[in-house]
């Protein structure tokens, strides 16, 4: 069985709200975060395979199309690997559908979660979700992994950490 890495993406892998941005909803509005492609590399050094799981309701709010989302990810694997070679991501699910929309595969349902652990053969138990919002945590506790706040200390949580630089050293 493998282990594996589920990151979220906005403020976790590239900035979201921010002073330069304020939602991704187009290549050029993606920013990475300082020292997330290391942080990946060192994690794929430690046998981690790595995945993106990402609710992007801006889809189902008419912010954007699936093809913006493609290119937007495309354009996230180039600059990882720019900043490091062995910043690579194994795989990404998102969820295209509106935030109001009942659907299963929106965080924090764990369907993505457990979607890439099947097709992964992933030990969920063995796996990490890293967030930087609630539905990020209680989705990794769903799906049976140990989970990572990427922000302030938030109670209750397996573990905490600034950003995900810091949690991979």
């Amino acid at each position: 069985m493998n282990k594996a890495i589920f990151l979220d993406r906005d403020g976790v892998i590239n900035e979201v709200l921010s002073e330069r941005v304020r939602f991704v909803n187009k290549p050029e509005d993606f920013y990475l975060l300082p020292g997330v492609a290391d942080a990946i590399a060192i994690l794929r050094k430690l046998g981690y395979l790595i995945f993106v799981v990402t609710n992007q309701g801006g889809i189902g709010c008419g912010f954007m199309d699936e093809k913006s989302l493609q290119a937007i990810h495309q354009k996230m694997r180039e600059v990882l690997l720019k900043e490091n070679e062995q910043a690579l991501i194994d795989d990404i699910r998102f969820c295209p559908h509106h935030p109001k929309a009942g659907c299963d595969c929106r965080k924090p349902q764990p369907k993505m979660i457990l979607e890439l652990a099947r097709q992964y053969q992933v030990d969920v138990k063995q796996s990490f979700m890293v967030g930087d919002r609630e539905p990020d945590i209680i989705a990794g506790r769903k799906a049976g992994c140990r989970t990572v706040f990427i922000g302030q200390d938030y109670p209750n949580l397996y573990q905490f950490a600034e950003d995900l630089q810091k949690h991979s050293s």
